[in-house]
């Protein structure tokens, strides 16, 4: 049994499967970590919202750029989200009508007029298309150069790693150095606005870098494992966390381990589960993710220790 695993995870462990299992990792945790906020607010909707209006900002970036890197996505994805906050406080205010359905209403139109871009447009010298804005590419990010553990200590082949992996852990230390930083005005803006304003803190301000964070954990996270995982990290595990826990920071701690959990599983049962049945195929490694995260909800709706006090706030 011990050589069995030490097979399974020998060189071809490493090349095949450890950059696509760390990069989940990275953005399933720096989705979940502005979610705990947003969820607190009850603005889970946001990272929602965020996530769809992503497709149309990169589309359109590529059509006036001619390339796919990161810089420019970047700027047309965050300047799609922007649009997309401004465009829901207008319907808001205009329309009268609640946050949700504002929210609700313009994430679809965005997300479908994205996929109409992506229908009506040359999209195809490079690898961007519905299936791909849904699911990502997260199988296909193979680390070609790697010979096995070893090569996590060479420079030369560390310098070949698929580039979404350094992109996610730069998003996500800034993610997390945002929330270090502000976290005592996250804190108390978030379970009383009122008294936050009263002791100088520029809520709308703080608001809006929390938008920010969303929309750069989205976007960086976009290209890799696709809107469903996005979608889903910014839900699934703070729920469940907050199921676990009455206490802010204990939250966002369950909210990670269920977010790495999501994404190792996920994708061990996409690229194994199908084998362990017998069927040569494997299944999305995306959508495998958003399934066990999902589950981890389903199972902290039934057994988690604050089921029955979800209509109370979190403490700080």
């Amino acid at each position: 049994m011990i050589d069995n695993l030490i097979t399974a995870l020998g060189a071809e462990f490493v090349q095949l499967s450890l950059t696509p299992i760390v990069i989940g990792i990275l953005g399933a945790v720096a989705c979940a970590l502005p979610g705990n906020f947003l969820l607190l607010r009850r603005q889970a909707l946001i990272g929602d919202a965020i996530s769809h209006v992503v497709l149309p900002g990169i589309v359109v970036a590529f059509l006036v750029t001619g390339t796919i890197t990161a810089v420019p996505m970047m700027i047309g994805a965050g300047c799609a989200a922007i649009v997309a906050v401004i465009v829901i406080e207008l319907v808001k205010r205009l329309g009268r009508v609640e946050p949700g359905a504002a929210m609700g209403l313009v994430f679809t139109t965005l997300f479908a007029a994205g996929v109409l871009l992506l229908e009506i447009t040359d999209t195809s010298s490079v690898h961007i298309d519905v299936q791909h804005a849904l699911l990502g590419n997260l199988e296909s990010l193979i680390w070609f150069d790697a010979e096995g553990w070893q090569s996590l200590l060479d420079p030369a082949a560390l310098a070949t790693l698929p580039p979404q992996l350094p992109r996610l852990a730069v998003v996500l230390l800034g993610i997390v150095l945002f929330i270090t930083l502000f976290w005592k005005e996250l804190k108390i803006s978030t379970f009383d606005a009122a008294f936050a304003e009263a002791i100088g803190i520029r809520t709308r301000v703080l608001g809006f870098a929390l938008v920010v964070a969303t929309a750069i954990a989205a976007v960086a996270a976009f290209d890799a494992v696709g809107s469903i995982i996005v979608i889903a990290m910014f839900v699934c595990p703070p729920a469940a966390a907050r199921l676990m826990t009455n206490q802010l920071g204990w939250q966002i701690g369950w909210s990670v381990v269920f977010a790495v959990i999501s994404a190792v599983l996920g994708y061990v049962f996409a690229g194994y589960g199908p084998g362990w049945f017998g069927s040569p195929y494997a299944v999305s490694a995306a959508g495998m993710i958003a399934t066990i995260s999902g589950i981890i909800l389903l199972l902290a709706c039934l057994f988690g220790p604050q089921r029955k006090r979800t209509g109370q706030r979190a403490e700080a």
